[in-house]
């Protein structure tokens, strides 16, 4: 379904786009609608049954237990702006669940994939976080920092003394790089489900540990923030920089 709906977002991409502005004040364009309209159309061949919740269409009741969710552009800011680090983040959720979940960045022609039990790939190839431990050597990803800076300024204050190096990012890219053992840590905030669930399956199955600022599940329901690390040992330490 990724490879499918590939096309389509670059297609869009580095192209003149009408941008409107949704309640929420994030920009939306036809190219979001566009992606989704085409993993819906998917979705309903291959499973007929299964709900899909998505970011533009919002949710669509199914008879059966399955559940997919689906950000079809996950950064629309960077995609207006051209920058390459958008992506497209596809999951299945099973009575509460996440089963399976794809995380693609296709302007970088990179599918990051995971299924419960089977481990974490990078197109075909196994990958696996660094297995860091401790904070103080880590390589930490800092996302939506300005919202965190203005929400939190005492934990912004806190994260920029953490580490062993810092950097400001966005969207999913950074849970990519987490799962492929690239960096150590990411903190992020203002999220929707459809933001959280798809990367929370591929960074468990290729070993490390995301959950909320509390240090709770995550889950249809949870916290809009996020805190995920390579290995429990060092999210246990995320989290009490998180908590002061």
């Amino acid at each position: 379904m990724a490879k499918a709906a590939t096309p389509v977002s670059m297609s869009y991409f580095r192209k003149y786009l009408s941008i409107e502005t949704k309640a929420d004040d994030s920009p939306v364009t036809r190219a979001d609608r566009a992606v989704e309209e085409k993993l819906r159309s998917l979705i309903d061949a291959g499973f007929p049954d299964d709900g899909i919740f998505g970011e533009e269409f919002g949710q669509t009741e199914g008879t059966g237990s399955g559940l997919w969710i689906i950000d079809p552009i996950d950064g629309t800011r960077s995609f207006i702006s051209g920058h390459p680090l958008f992506g497209m983040l596809i999951g299945r959720m099973v009575e509460g669940q996440m089963q399976a979940s794809v995380v693609s960045l296709p302007a970088l022609s990179e599918i990051y994939s995971a299924a419960r039990g089977d481990g974490a790939f990078l197109g075909t190839t196994p990958i696996s976080t660094s297995g860091r431990t401790d904070l103080g050597g880590a390589i930490l990803y800092i996302n939506e920092g300005e919202k965190i800076w203005r929400g939190w300024p005492d934990v912004h204050a806190r994260l920029m003394a953490s580490g062993r190096e810092r950097r400001y990012s966005y969207d999913c890219a950074p849970y990519a790089l987490l799962a492929a053992g690239h960096i150590d840590a990411v903190v992020d905030c203002d999220l929707e489900p459809y933001d959280y669930l798809p990367v929370s399956l591929l960074v468990e199955e290729a070993g490390g540990k995301i959950t909320d600022w509390e240090g709770r599940p995550l889950g249809m329901g949870s916290d809009v923030r996020v805190a995920a690390a390579a290995t429990p040992e060092l999210h246990a330490e995320l989290i009490g920089i998180l908590k002061g």
